[in-house]
């Protein structure tokens, strides 16, 4: 029988065999290589070249997994370990490289070294751990067999080893994981679908009404991450009072993005329902335009929004209070709420119409800011759901093509260079810009949320900030930069700044 070695060399398959086995092969022995590398490392010595291969068995380690992944939906599709579980996990965790920093997490574990967990915590995953990098062992030295021997299927115990892997990432991930946050319930999934689907119903009454147009929503205009929940809780107090802002029940019972303003709301549903139409147009057009510190007093002209605007379920088209013109309708009693002497009680702790309205005004928008620091995840999450669903195919858009590259290319540094979230970091309309150090940002500088383990920090090539994976999930060509091919930019400058012809490019 002939040695191992040269059974290796000899049966050893083409770099250019495009099938699965051969792949894991070269990806499987690049790994070797580099991890041979790094033990005859001297890291005192050299501390660069340590990070440098580090880095390398990164890459990698991500792409071995990957073909891993590939050959187990090949072998095994229907014993893959179900993987629901991650629809509980936060949004800003649904990273694409998620498998490998788990299996960074667990390499990490098996030297003691706790990196966002603690130590108590560290103890308890190190047995999962250990399990998995075994069993990651044994999958590749039976992979590594059956790739000098393709002529056959996949064998048995390949199979049995894929299998108990599969099982054991999953155990894995999901324990580590739950360590690091709170995993959500179904009640809770349950829960945000019903706030995706009255924040989808805000934004189509906000358009009938004329308050937000298409094309601030296809543009994906940054207020709206604002302007939104602040709509939406108007909506789910006064609109639809049977949704996820019913409450009637306690606050245990209603979604835990809302229940920590649970009393606070109750007092603001109390007042909506006191205002007249101009009144309640009043206020919605102020938290569309406005923030609590640079509010002012204004007149609302007259708008033909107003005779489209729908009443709460079973309350007057048009909701009346003492004193307001009577054309013969009665005032009836509107979700509860005591007829007029309660609405008179309501009124008379305002000085002015105005009073009332500003305070509504700096309550709404207050618990809706407050959101995005407190819920930053999970309001993201519903966001994107919602774009989803009331953002226009693009390709049922009509965008005109010049041709002109050129022309795009100028009018987009123009528009960079004008722009004031980005004109900061912009030196000239065609020079790259800098990028901003890794060491002096600890959040996404779009959302806002803290950089982590997982959450691992990513520069766009448009404006040279840092962002999460989620507010920098776009590819695009920055030819203006000597970039032909596409590479990662953040949502604002591929929404804000890149002409149509770098987006089709991406697209094809």
């Amino acid at each position: 029988m002939l040695p191992s070695a040269v059974r290796r060399w000899l049966h050893r398959p083409k770099r250019s065999d495009p099938r699965l086995l051969s792949q894991f092969f070269y990806a499987d022995e690049r790994v070797t290589q580099v991890v041979t590398e790094i033990n005859c490392l001297d890291v005192e010595t050299d501390p660069q070249q340590y990070l440098a291969l580090l880095n390398q068995l990164h890459l990698s380690q991500a792409e071995l997994l990957s073909i891993i992944e590939k050959i187990m939906d090949e072998c095994i599709p229907k014993e893959r370990h179900s993987r629901d579980y991650v629809i509980k996990f936060p949004e800003d965790l649904l990273v694409d490289n998620l498998r490998n920093h788990m299996l960074f997490a667990a390499e990490c574990l098996m030297a003691h070294t706790y990196i966002d967990v603690d130590e108590a915590d560290g103890l308890r995953l190190r047995p999962l751990a250990k399990d998995l990098l075994c069993s990651l062992e044994l999958v590749r030295m039976v992979l590594r067999e059956q790739s000098l021997n393709q002529a056959g299927p996949y064998s048995d115990l390949v199979r049995r080893a894929l299998i108990r892997f599969d099982m054991l990432f999953a155990e894995f991930e999901l324990s580590y994981v739950s360590s690091l946050v709170s995993v959500k319930t179904p009640e809770d999934i349950y829960k945000q679908q019903e706030i995706v689907v009255l924040f989808s119903e805000t934004v189509a009454r906000a358009l009938k009404l004329g308050y937000l147009t298409q094309e601030m929503i296809d543009g994906y205009e940054p207020h709206l991450m604002f302007t939104i929940p602040r709509l939406a809780i108007i909506s789910g107090l006064l609109i639809y009072p049977d949704g996820p802002l019913n409450l009637e029940r306690r606050p245990e019972e209603i979604s835990r993005v809302f229940s920590p303003f649970y009393v606070l709301l109750r007092k603001i549903r109390d007042l909506l329902q006191v205002l007249s139409k101009e009144e309640l147009y009043k206020l919605e057009k102020r938290l569309l335009n406005e923030s609590p510190a640079d509010s002012q007093p204004f007149t609302v002209t007259d708008s033909p929004d107003f005779q489209s605007f729908a009443a709460p379920p079973g309350c007057p088209a048009v909701p009346r209070y003492p004193g307001q013109e009577s054309s013969g309708t009665e005032t009836r009693v509107c979700a509860g709420i005591p007829q007029s002497t309660r609405w008179m009680e309501l009124r008379a702790r305002y000085s002015s119409t105005e009073d009332m309205i500003h305070t509504l005004f700096v309550c709404i928008s207050g618990v809706a800011d407050q959101l995005q620091t407190n819920f930053a995840g999970d309001l993201r999450a519903i966001l994107k759901s919602v774009f989803k669903m009331v953002t226009s195919r693009m390709e049922d858009l009509e965008v005109p093509d010049t041709g002109q590259v050129e022309v795009g290319v100028a009018a987009t540094a123009l528009r960079v260079a004008d722009c004031a979230l980005c004109s900061h970091s912009r030196e000239g309309a065609l020079v790259p810009p800098d990028w901003v150090p890794d060491s002096t940002c600890s959040r996404c500088m779009a959302c806002h949320v803290p950089f982590t383990f997982l959450r691992r920090r990513h520069h766009c090539r448009s404006c040279g900030k840092i962002f999460c994976s989620r507010c920098s999930s776009h590819l695009a060509p920055l030819p203006h930069f000597k970039q032909p091919k596409p590479v990662r930019v953040c949502t604002h400058c591929y929404t804000t700044h890149l002409p149509s012809t770098s987006k089709n490019a991406n697209c094809s």
